[in-house]
């Protein structure tokens, strides 16, 4: 292994927590510009979309995004306030709640993923070569 300069890889280490500090910024302001969904909700709606049924225990969506419990559940209180989701507790283990995705919630989502896709082509993918596209892969 090459020898590493403690300031070389502590300097790309900021950069790289800038740009993405940066980049998701920018995808966040495309999607709730276009009247859409912020990008916390859009991960939510997503994970809960890929999920079979769309429900996923609160533990196993707390672990698929990147969020605090605590702001996982603000946001999962929201977003079943706003009819996006509900939540049930589970027929085996009352201690267990499932978060289940619902009609209004598959709508926004359908409707917030082209702005998305467009989002990280133009704030992400577009500033790269093929290449460095496959070497992040």
């Amino acid at each position: 292994m090459w020898a590493m300069d403690d300031e070389l890889y502590l300097d790309a280490w900021g950069s790289l927590l800038r740009v993405h500090a940066e980049v998701v910024g920018r995808i966040e302001r495309d999607l709730t510009a276009a009247g859409g969904v912020s990008l916390t909700w859009f991960d939510v709606l997503l994970v809960l979309s890929d999920a079979k049924d769309g429900r996923l225990r609160m533990s196993d969506l707390a672990a698929e995004i990147v969020l605090s419990k605590s702001a996982l559940t603000r946001s999962v209180d929201r977003m079943e306030e706003e009819g996006y989701l509900k939540r049930e507790k589970s027929p085996d283990d009352e201690r267990v709640l499932f978060a289940v995705l619902l009609p209004k919630g598959a709508a926004a989502l359908a409707k917030a993923r082209p702005i998305y896709r467009a989002a990280i082509r133009a704030h992400f993918a577009e500033l790269l070569t093929e290449r460095e596209l496959k070497v992040i892969d």
